[in-house]
């Protein structure tokens, strides 16, 4: 891809999510006219409005670093380090992308390609507790009466952007309380008592 096609993709993608931001909805026309081309210009780079959005949320991935903040979690030692380490950067990267994510969320109910866009996003997060609890397992350390798809599926809803939002904006929690307490109730969930 030329240089120009580059800076016109990140243009495009930046507009994107300013836009998903603020206003909540992202139409093409209105993503073409931030990024200042045309919309004949925007197809070009983004032949569906779905690829827009499951790209912008990439996007915010590679410019919020999140391939370098997962380092320590894939090479972590144990599945209850790996566990903690996934929590702590899954759950401070939730306020980053909040806006994103709010407003994912709001349209996926009536709006397919946000819903496929979330859906892409969610799968990734997903993935990342499906790999802690597969450690957690190798290890022996697996809750009695815990499959591998059963813990995944708790670790992955207790890590839900919308309990973050409940016990963060709703409850008042800081962060950091946030954060020791999801750690603190993923390990009681998964690992066996007493390990």
């Amino acid at each position: 891809m030329s240089r120009k096609n580059t800076q016109t993709r990140t243009r495009i993608l930046t507009a994107a999510w300013h836009l998903l931001e603020t206003d909540g909805t992202v139409r093409m026309s209105d993503i073409a006219k931030q990024a200042g081309i045309s919309r004949q210009a925007l197809y070009l780079h983004f032949p569906s409005r779905a690829e827009l959005l499951i790209a912008t949320t990439r996007y915010l991935d590679e410019v919020k670093h999140v391939d370098e903040r997962l380092t320590a979690n894939r090479a972590a030692r144990s599945g209850r380090e790996k566990l903690s380490l996934f929590v702590e950067v899954w759950g401070n990267y939730i306020p980053e992308i909040h806006g994103v994510a709010r407003a994912l969320m709001a349209m996926q109910d009536s709006d397919e390609e946000a819903r496929n866009a979330w859906a892409d996003r969610m799968h990734a997060v997903r993935e990342g507790c499906e790999a802690a609890v597969d450690r957690i397992e190798a290890d022996g350390l697996l809750a009695p009466g815990l499959d591998r798809k059963t813990a995944s599926d708790l670790i992955w809803t207790l890590l839900s952007v919308r309990n973050w939002e409940q016990l963060r904006l709703g409850c008042g929690w800081s962060q950091e309380a946030y954060i020791a307490q999801m750690k603190r109730l993923a390990e009681l969930t998964v690992i066996a008592p007493d390990r």
